[in-house]
């Protein structure tokens, strides 16, 4: 089994990040083309916490190393991984854990990522990712898978970062712009009530 951690903090307010995590995969995040569908199979609120629990499936035009496809003879281009998130609004935190769904018979990767308030303005990014390679005794394949893996969470995380940073920065906008839009409607009413 190999890890990759990862953390970031975001100059955002946890409402900020928790409220454009809904939007990661949207098209202000160029950085995410290869996220063809995002389907929200299920969502629900405990009325006892006022946890918002959703089950996500992701699906990613995103191939195996060609001497992974040539050792199993697959062309897979696309693969699918299961999400559920916790959004805690009492806590303060939005927790992500995801599992592969493709090639679950050859490598298992189980990824948790944790978004939580540092301060009013910034929000700390925690990310997770177990991966084990599921192919017998043969070692060196092991190694070689999960390192490639590895190597692959390493690279997205800088894109995903970026991505994100630039759905936060568009949302910030988008909402000032509608804030400013009510303000002004409001403004009108007045007048004309006056």
């Amino acid at each position: 089994m190999k890890v990759f951690s990862n953390s970031h903090t975001f100059n955002y307010s946890w409402e900020e990040v928790s409220t454009a995590n809904w939007r990661k995969y949207c098209p202000w995040n160029d950085k995410s083309t290869h996220v063809i569908a995002v389907d929200t199979l299920a969502r629900e609120v405990d009325p006892a916490t006022g946890i918002l629990r959703t089950e996500r499936l992701i699906t990613c035009k995103q191939s195996a190393p060609e001497w992974l496809r040539s050792m199993f003879g697959c062309c897979m281009e696309t693969s699918q991984v299961f999400e559920t998130s916790y959004v805690d609004p009492a806590a303060k935190t939005v927790t992500m854990v995801s599992q592969n769904i493709t090639w679950a018979n050859l490598v298992n990767v189980q990824e948790t990522v944790i978004y939580r308030p540092l301060d009013a303005h910034r929000t700390q990014f925690e990310q997770d990712a177990r991966i084990t390679a599921l192919c017998g005794g043969w070692q060196r394949i092991k190694n070689s898978i999960e390192d490639t893996l590895v190597s692959r969470f390493r690279e997205n995380a800088v894109k995903g970062k970026e991505g994100f940073e630039c759905v936060l920065a568009m949302s910030r906008r988008v909402f000032a712009e509608e804030r400013e839009k009510e303000r002004l409607q409001l403004l009108s009413e007045a007048k004309m009530v006056a």
